[in-house]
């Protein structure tokens, strides 16, 4: 059955120089779904990854050390796309798909808001089109994984401090709203499917030692169509994890 990770390694050669691949060896993932790799493969050894049996797909932003997506993938996928078709998302390097028979999967990096109203802007801008982009997607594929850092907290579950949290950016009444209205036209937060308990993040900031507090937020999510419910096993968040300010979160699901 295979196992699907989603992880923002936040700088991939980073996250390697604090043993991703060892940790990658043990935890087996069969489609590793990573964002912020901050580099592109030429300047990874990529090898390191081929001699643990992954294809790797690579989508890095224009910007050097900046955002960007990758896909690795024990079987080879029939077909992989490249960006979402829209240039400023694009550029950034936010999105990349690949087809296994008739389930494709998505490595997806939404935009963060924190740095100031332009940001938000393009923020909101992006989970419209995004909304939008996967919605004629499911026409065509109608079976989608979609996997990544979306940079919202759901519910006030999802975050450790909600009251204080009200007006920050990727707790927003208008992002929640949005995720709302995303869930509601036909996909499952999986995590959530299987996990009604609190207190399970995916992400802590680096200050206040806010991980070894476990104050954090789960904004990290494996999204999956309404007609792939079936096909779920398990879901769990892997805090044990140490390579980045997020951790990752796993998927099982039988297709």
């Amino acid at each position: 059955m295979p196992r699907i990770i989603t992880y923002n390694v936040n700088g991939i050669r980073a996250a390697m120089g604090k043993g991703l691949i060892d940790w990658m060896r043990a935890a087996k993932p069969d489609i590793l779904c990573v964002q912020e790799i901050k580099a592109s493969p030429e300047q990874v050894g990529v090898f390191e990854f081929e001699e643990l049996g992954y294809h790797h797909y690579w989508y890095p932003a224009q910007k050097k050390g900046y955002s960007g997506v990758a896909i690795f993938s024990k079987e080879k996928p029939d077909k992989v796309v490249y960006g979402c078709g829209i240039k400023a998302y694009d550029d950034e390097g936010r999105f990349i798909r690949a087809d296994f028979g008739d389930v494709s999967v998505a490595s997806i990096y939404h935009p963060s808001g924190s740095s100031g109203e332009d940001r938000q802007a393009f923020k909101m801008k992006w989970l419209s089109d995004f909304h939008e982009y996967v919605n004629e997607l499911k026409k065509e594929r109608p079976k989608l994984i979609l996997s990544g850092d979306y940079n919202i907290c759901h519910k006030a579950i999802d975050i450790h401090n909600p009251k204080s949290n009200a007006n920050t950016s990727g707790f927003l009444p208008e992002e929640r709203e949005w995720f709302d209205k995303f869930v509601e036209s036909g996909y499952v937060d999986t995590f959530r499917h299987f996990n009604h308990e609190p207190h399970q993040y995916s992400w802590w900031s680096y200050r206040a030692g806010s991980r070894g507090k476990n104050l954090g937020w789960r904004i990290d999510y494996n999204i999956v169509t309404e007609n792939m419910v079936d096909k779920l096993r398990r879901s769990v968040i892997l805090p044990e994890a140490m390579h980045s300010d997020h951790c990752p979160v796993s998927l099982d699901i039988d297709f």
